[in-house]
């Protein structure tokens, strides 16, 4: 079953001084998905996020959260998401429950036990009467998250929410992030410079560079399209012209053979070549990581 969009990004552009930031970008989140949104430096990641969340206004383009458009119909659409932005900004002398409670004012029908409900939902429900100053980074996340989760959003955006955690407490983000877009059903947008985390975290991801979408797709589709087989066979001029019949040959020289990797047709590839009196002394696939695939496409740039 399609999974209903929540978020609607449609031809958005920026230009800033006469420059066009953002080059006419399109993607959707879908509800109960995590989102990966990855960028090199100057990407226009965050020119796209701050669009996103109302705080610029696009040249061009439409931007729709919960059915909403967000330039026409701003007050109802911007109800419908949530955003935290690295380290949460609190009141370290306050409690966790009056941090909550402070934000809370600032909403209509947001009252205790909806504060209680968010509390339990981040797991918070035993420290929430502590002053935040005594809480853990990981727990200042956690009510960070609350937070934005107070009004009911559809879509939460969360800009580097692993940013400064030790191993335990990205693991522990990961699983929590994971828990938010499967049970509540949520649709998470994830902005991170860990790319193994966003391949261990992320349905789907984006990979924006100088202002275009270079690639959206699930992690898996994409890490395939990339995926290579290394062959070594003798001899090789004959390997080459047979499998050459059969699949592209990306790359050969004197040793060596690589081909796209499609496992469903190794094994006939290997027979032809066999049969034809070819020795086939090596065939290693080799599949990319999320940084790989992110490296070729943006040509080496550092990510945000």
């Amino acid at each position: 079953m399609t999974k209903r969009a929540t978020l609607m990004v449609k031809e958005l552009r920026k230009t800033i001084r006469g420059k066009e930031i953002i080059k006419g970008i399109s993607f959707e989140l879908h509800e109960g998905e995590v989102f990966g949104f990855l960028g090199p430096n100057g990407a226009g990641k965050t020119t796209t996020i701050r669009m996103l969340v109302g705080l610029i206004r696009p040249t061009a383009g439409t931007v729709a959260i919960g059915g909403y458009d967000l330039h026409r119909q701003f007050t109802d659409a911007i109800r419908q998401i949530g955003c935290i932005v690295e380290n949460p900004e609190m009141y370290p002398y306050l409690t966790g429950w009056e941090n909550l409670e402070h934000f809370a004012r600032m909403m209509p029908g947001i009252g205790a036990d909806r504060i209680m409900e968010v509390a339990k939902l981040v797991g918070l429900e035993q420290r929430i009467h502590d002053r935040v100053g005594t809480y853990s980074l990981g727990m200042r996340q956690r009510l960070g998250i609350a937070q934005a989760l107070l009004g009911k959003p559809k879509v939460l955006i969360l800009d580097e929410p692993t940013n400064g955690l030790d191993p335990a407490g990205i693991r522990e983000m990961r699983a929590f992030i994971r828990f938010l877009a499967e049970t509540e059903g949520l649709s998470v947008l994830v902005s991170s410079h860990l790319l193994s985390e966003i391949q261990l975290m992320c349905d789907r991801v984006a990979i924006m560079a100088k202002g275009r979408l270079l690639a959206v797709d699930t992690v898996e589709r994409l890490l395939n399209q990339q995926a290579r087989v290394v062959w070594k066979a003798a001899p090789t001029d004959r390997a080459r012209a047979l499998l050459a019949a059969e699949t592209e040959v990306l790359r050969a020289d004197e040793e060596t053979i690589v081909t796209p990797y499609e496992p469903s047709r190794l094994a006939a590839w290997n027979a032809k070549l066999v049969q034809a009196g070819v020795s086939v002394s090596e065939i290693e696939p080799r599949l990319p990581t999320l940084e790989d695939l992110f490296i070729e496409l943006t040509g080496g740039e550092t990510i945000e």
